[in-house]
C-alpha cells in the first residue's frame, strides 16, 4: 500500500469487525491534554501521535491480532465540538498483509463505522496510507510506552507521569473522562512525553515534555 492509496467501502460490504488493545498518545499539549476533558488544545492547536497496539482483533473473516497503527495529525480547534477539521497521515503495520493491511486502513481511518467512524466528517485531508514497520512497546505497569514507525519517521515515548506526591509505582489516572480519544468507559493513565518527533506526511516536529497518556481501547462495528 502507497501513500496515494486511500481505502474506500460501501457501507453494505463492511463484515462485522472487532479490535481491543492498548492506544496512547503524545501531543504538543501541556499536561494534562485538554482534549481528554472535552476542551481545546492549550494553544488552540493539536500535532499528535497516537499509537495503537491490537491485542486481538478481526475484520470479518481476517485476522488483526498483534498488529499495530499510528496516525500523526493535526488540527484547529475543540475536536468534540465539531469545529475542527484534522490534517492526518495513517501508517498501518507492514508485517500485515495486503488484505489485513486495507482492512486496518478502514477501521483505523474511519471508513468501517464504529467509533472511529463518528471522526470521519471531521478529516478534512486524508494525506495518505503508509505500509511500515511499527514497533510499540508499553511497559505491563504503564510505567513507560513508545513508538518508533520505519526508520524515525516517528519517534516518541513518555513515562508514567508522577510527582511529590504520588505514591511510589502509582499511576495518575482519571475514569469518565469527558473527551476519551478511545470512546467511553475505559481508564486515562497520564505520562510525560520523553520524545515526540515526526517527520512524515509533510509534517515536521518534534515535542519533549509535554502530555501523553494510554487507554485501553474496545472497538467493534460496522
Amino acid at each position: 500500500m502507497t501513500a496515494t492509496d486511500s481505502p474506500a467501502a460501501d457501507s453494505a460490504t463492511i463484515p462485522e469487525w472487532h479490535v481491543t488493545g492498548q492506544w496512547f498518545d503524545i501531543c504538543n499539549c501541556t499536561i494534562p491534554c485538554p482534549c481528554t476533558f472535552a476542551q481545546a488544545p492549550t494553544d488552540g492547536v493539536c500535532e499528535g501521535i497516537q499509537a495503537w497496539h491490537i491485542a486481538q482483533g478481526h475484520y470479518g473473516d481476517l485476522t488483526l491480532t498483534d498488529f499495530n497503527v499510528v496516525v500523526v495529525d493535526r488540527f484547529e480547534g475543540n475536536i468534540w465540538t465539531g469545529d475542527a477539521q484534522i490534517v492526518m497521515g495513517l501508517y498501518v503495520d507492514a508485517s500485515a498483509g495486503e488484505p489485513e493491511r486495507a482492512a486496518l486502513a478502514r477501521v483505523f481511518g474511519g471508513q468501517a463505522g464504529g467509533w472511529p467512524g463518528g471522526l470521519l466528517p471531521l478529516i478534512a485531508d486524508m494525506r495518505g496510507i503508509q505500509a511500515a514497520s511499527i514497533e510499540i512497546a508499553i511497559d505491563p505497569d504503564l510505567a513507560a510506552w513508545s513508538v518508533r514507525v520505519g526508520d524515525g519517521s516517528v519517534v516518541a515515548s513518555a513515562d508514567a507521569l508522577t510527582g511529590p506526591t504520588t505514591p511510589p509505582g502509582a499511576r495518575v489516572q482519571v475514569v469518565n473522562a469527558p473527551g476519551a480519544e478511545v470512546g467511553p468507559g475505559q481508564v486515562a493513565t497520564w505520562g510525560a512525553s520523553t520524545a515526540g518527533r515526526v517527520d512524515g506526511f509533510g509534517f515536521r516536529w518534534e515535542w519533549v515534555g509535554r502530555s501523553s497518556k494510554h487507554f485501553p481501547f474496545d472497538w467493534s462495528g460496522p
